[in-house]
């Protein structure tokens, strides 16, 4: 499937929430909603499927929103579903754009080749991507190092197997958010993953490249998506999640920069991508 440039003019890739540049926090929320630019139809599929999680984050983008006022800071969330283009996968990443997601077949996505992944890419990946380093930068500029907050959701179950989390925190090297994060939500009795259910280490995915590499103090917290599914559980995660955030942000090594290894990387390909980025 090939659309040209113009018939996604109208079609913005990104949502921004305006907030303090000061505030010391970014949100983003890469995966915040389900939707699919007019030209790409549904991508042969019903529409049952863009109510599952393989279209979205179910109740991030809500908590976004909501984690963003409480601490008045900008926040970037994509509009575009996974199904187009995964915003959270490296530009080269081979999951970049699915074929096949929990066992269902897209085939909008089929026979795609690597020209319409690269407009995908050009279209909806990188304009959320530049936003990320964008804002980030223009925070900077203010002399307050702004930690990158990342909100996804996650399944109940997964293949059968029922999920014990309640919560889970990703992260890779950089514990600056991570561990007390970790024990705050620990503490109020939330059975909270430490990279479960997923990994936070992986080359390229968005808290890689515009955390790890730049040294951006950074975590992506994860809820399950039947405990946000509704404004009722949106609120109480909110109310939950503000004090333990705001007790991460305190010190001022959540606003430094500071150079982490990485799990995903070696030292000189760190050094190599960092150098890149200058």
């Amino acid at each position: 499937m090939h659309a040209s440039r113009s018939t996604h003019a109208s079609f913005a890739p990104l949502r921004r929430l305006e907030g303090r540049l000061t505030a010391g926090a970014l949100f983003v929320c890469d995966h915040a909603s389900p939707a699919l630019p007019q030209a790409y139809g549904d991508l042969g599929l019903s529409p049952e499927h863009f109510t599952r999680h393989i279209a979205y984050d179910i109740g991030a983008a809500a908590l976004t929103q909501r984690l963003a006022a409480q601490f008045e800071a900008p926040a970037l969330l994509t509009t575009y579903s996974r199904l187009l283009i995964d915003p959270n996968r490296g530009g080269d990443d081979p999951t970049l754009v699915m074929r096949i997601s929990d066992r269902a077949l897209i085939p909008g996505n089929a026979q795609i080749d690597e020209r319409e992944i690269e407009q995908r890419k050009q279209l909806f990946w990188q304009p959320y991507r530049d936003a990320i380093c964008d804002t980030s930068v223009q925070m900077r500029t203010t002399g307050i190092i702004p930690a990158l907050i990342s909100i996804h959701s996650f399944t109940p179950v997964w293949r059968g197997h029922q999920r014990p989390w309640q919560a889970a925190v990703l992260w890779d090297c950089d514990d600056r958010l991570a561990v007390p994060v970790l024990q705050g939500l620990r503490a109020q009795g939330i059975e909270t993953g430490d990279n479960e259910p997923y990994d936070g280490a992986l080359r390229g995915d968005t808290m890689f490249d515009h955390g790890t590499l730049p040294g951006l103090p950074h975590i992506l917290i994860e809820i399950r998506q039947d405990l946000i599914a509704d404004d009722a559980g949106v609120a109480e995660w909110t109310t939950r999640l503000t004090p333990v955030l705001r007790h991460a942000l305190a010190p001022p090594s959540a606003h430094e920069i500071k150079h982490y290894p990485s799990r995903a990387a070696s030292a000189a390909q760190l050094a190599k991508l960092r150098e890149s980025m200058t």
